[in-house]
């Protein structure tokens, strides 16, 4: 039987997981099973953050799910900083700085980094976000070929622009353009570099 594959919206405020057993967590937590009526064999490539939000790929394939997280594939996320940054934070960003996982100090990947400077057409973002009371703000692009827990959150605040707000636009060639948050999207035939045999 062929494996099921789809792409989601994931919005701000949700789990990356299909749900729980644990009483007062399905209680206390949304999970993504609420935005879709997924087979229980369906899980998430990857995580989003709880207040994370933008592509996430979903597969009944484990070994898939196993192998992209590890094949250093591109993610490529925006980011909404409290601050206009510099060019010189973001050279550091490419570069690599030094961020903690799991209480080690761990140096990140050069990576690339971009201001943005045209308008982006996002929804309006969460209002427990709260974006419109920090000082200016500016819009990055991130690619990164890891995933760290919260590494983009932690490597900005790091250089001294912490994210406001984050997106995460794209997995290697599978991008979120034309898709609002909650939408899933069918998605039987993977592009090559995410079908690693």
């Amino acid at each position: 039987m062929a494996h099921q594959h789809y792409k989601m919206y994931k919005p701000f405020g949700f789990i990356s997981q299909m749900g729980s057993n644990n009483i007062k967590e399905k209680r206390s937590k949304r999970f993504i099973s609420e935005l879709h009526p997924f087979d229980d064999d369906v899980m998430a490539i990857g995580r989003l953050d709880l207040k994370s939000e933008g592509l996430l790929l979903m597969t009944t394939d484990g070994k898939l799910s196993d192998t992209v997280n590890r094949s250093g594939i591109e993610k490529e996320y925006y980011a909404q900083l409290d601050g206009v940054i510099t060019p010189e934070a973001i050279e550091k960003l490419e570069k690599g700085v030094e961020i903690g996982i799991e209480g080690k100090k761990y140096l990140t990947k050069p990576c690339q980094a971009k201001l943005i400077t045209e308008e982006l057409n996002f929804p309006e973002p969460h209002h427990l976000l709260r974006v419109g009371t920090h000082r200016p703000n500016s819009w990055l692009s991130v690619t990164l070929t890891e995933g760290k827990f919260r590494q983009v959150r932690k490597m900005t605040a790091v250089v001294g622009f912490p994210t406001l707000r984050l997106v995460r636009v794209r997995i290697g060639t599978v991008t979120l353009k034309g898709m609002n948050p909650s939408d899933v999207i069918d998605f039987p035939n993977l592009p090559a570099e995410l079908n690693l045999e």
